[in-house]
């Protein structure tokens, strides 16, 4: 009955499929490269000129480098990193942001996981050694390891978040870092490096909070 049917609808003209009936294509539009005069004219120099009056706090990134088997050794990695930010609650994620040129940022990649040192007013001696490229950043600083991820957990600091990789984006010339909170921690104690407030940096130096009542 069934191909007999069939047979019937094909000989009449009538549509035999039970499928989407098909629909003309959307319009393309049309594509092209961005023009040399639609592109903003900011000069580099300007930017960070600019950008500049606005004051950040600092850390530094650290984390425990497995090596490649390649080569490449293992041990502590780090850099000095201003562009430190709270992302979400839920989950708790944070993010830094960090050249694509940089050299320490594969050795985080590798770990796949990382610690950020929160550093106190009176750290910037310690920032600096950690803001040189091609140093042993860690001679002579204690540190020990941050208790979930193990990444380097720098003695003195008022506060510490130990992380896994989230997830990494591309941001132009920088790579956006994106992890997940395993722990974290603050000193809170008169004597710890938060005494005086968080180390800031303005404009190309250091600072520090200094509060005031209204």
């Amino acid at each position: 009955m069934a191909a007999t049917a069939v047979r019937y609808l094909r000989s009449v003209g009538a549509p035999t499929s039970t499928g989407p009936a098909p629909v003309d294509p959307l319009p393309r539009p049309d594509l092209r490269a961005v023009a040399e005069d639609e592109r903003a004219p900011v000069d580099p120099a300007e930017f960070r000129r600019v950008l500049g009056h606005f004051a950040s706090g600092v850390t530094i990134v650290t984390a425990h480098d497995p090596g490649d088997g390649d080569g490449a050794p293992e041990g502590a990695a780090g850099f000095a990193c201003q562009s430190f930010a709270s992302l979400s609650l839920d989950p708790p994620l944070v993010a830094f942001m960090v050249a694509r040129t940089s050299t320490t940022w594969p050795r985080i990649a590798r770990a796949g996981t990382f610690c950020v040192n929160v550093l106190g007013a009176d750290q910037g001696a310690l920032c600096r050694s950690f803001a040189v490229s091609g140093a042993d950043k860690f001679a002579g600083v204690a540190y020990e390891s941050a208790p979930v991820t193990g990444a380097p957990l720098l003695d003195g600091v008022p506060a510490w978040i130990d992380c896994r990789v989230h997830a990494v984006h591309t941001g132009g010339d920088h790579l956006i870092v994106v992890g997940r909170v395993e722990a974290l921690g603050a000193s809170g104690t008169p004597n710890s490096a938060d005494a005086d407030g968080p180390l800031l940096f303005h404009r190309g130096r250091f600072g520090r909070f200094e509060s005031f009542s209204r």
